[in-house]
């Protein structure tokens, strides 16, 4: 027999009403009563049913999280931890990926608009105004990206980079190459104005490049070319390509170039030399969008990056 709210009522000793609030509106319902309401459910085996709860509510316990490119290893992390607070709090998660385009942002918020309460857009493409034009149909949550009126958080990838910069200043590079990711990414320019401020460093930008190991491989003749001995690359996938494409130029790393990259992902820790990296706290900006969106909390948030020696950095020859 299929459980309903009356019997999870009965067997709780609380009104049908205050289950149903516990469901739709549990910050309304005292933490005790909640807490036994929701054990009784679990143990019978009810579950709501969203549609009519929509109906009463006007909301659906569905949220979006837009990615930039699903299969770049910085991302699963971030959405499995999302994926997990969003369940937690009875709310089911539809992920959706853009491959780098600003076009393909706009047309997914606006098709998720009308089936979700909110949306995460984890490292934007579109314009600001693209942006602030989107979020008069849907709430959202930004991921590394600041946005005027709109609940993000950050990564302070600034620090991070400036860490790194300085990492390859200490072990005695003066001449240090950024080569950037994508046209118009506020990481990229984030990763750039940190990076000029460390002292003593001459930096050459390398760039605008596709933020994936094709991208550093085909930067690595430039990078060559420059004469630098160190190198910060946007993301650890452009630096992973850029090693192999170093290499094949007859260069080591990091026995005549030092090569630093960020985000810390799995593939990185595997790589030969396993690859210096700032390291990105992607699953609590994940957990944190997720509990901002369902709060309908507007702030700004920065979580903090740190720097992970290896093996890819060296005093220069």
């Amino acid at each position: 027999m299929t459980v309903t709210i009356r019997d999870v009522a009965r067997a709780s000793g609380v009104h049908v009403s205050t289950v149903s609030r516990t469901f739709s509106a549990p910050h309304m319902v005292n933490a005790a009563t909640r807490t036994r309401v929701l054990a009784v459910a679990e143990e019978l085996g009810y579950r709501p049913n969203r549609a009519a709860r929509a109906l009463t509510t006007g909301r659906t316990h569905n949220l979006g999280l837009i990615v930039a490119d699903i299969a770049n290893p910085f991302f699963p992390p971030l959405i499995k931890a999302a994926h997990a607070a969003a369940r937690q709090r009875d709310y089911h998660l539809f992920v959706a990926d853009t491959d780098e385009e600003p076009a393909a942002e706009e047309e997914l918020v606006q098709a998720f608009s009308k089936q979700v309460d909110g949306v995460v857009l984890c490292s934007p493409r579109s314009s600001n105004k693209a942006l602030e034009r989107l979020a008069e149909r849907v709430p959202f949550v930004v991921i590394n990206r600041r946005l005027r009126g709109a609940a993000t958080v950050l990564m302070d990838v600034g620090h991070g980079a400036k860490l790194a910069v300085e990492h390859l200043a200490g072990l005695g590079h003066t001449r240090v190459a950024l080569v950037s990711g994508p046209a118009g990414s506020w990481t990229s320019a984030e990763i750039r104005t940190a990076a000029e401020q460390v002292p003593g460093v001459e930096l050459v930008v390398v760039g605008p490049n596709a933020p994936t190991e094709r991208g550093g491989f085909a930067a690595a003749r430039r990078v060559r070319d420059s004469g630098v001995t160190g190198v910060l690359a946007y993301n650890d996938l452009v630096a992973i390509g850029l090693i192999e494409g170093l290499g094949e130029l007859g260069l080591g790393v990091p026995e005549d170039v030092s090569v630093v990259g960020i985000d810390d992902i799995v593939p990185g820790r595997l790589n030969r030399p396993k690859l210096t990296t700032v390291a990105m706290p992607t699953a609590a900006a994940g957990r944190l969008a997720v509990d901002l969106l369902i709060q309908e909390v507007s702030a700004t948030t920065s979580l903090e990056t740190r720097l992970v020696v290896r093996d890819s950095t060296a005093a220069p020859r």
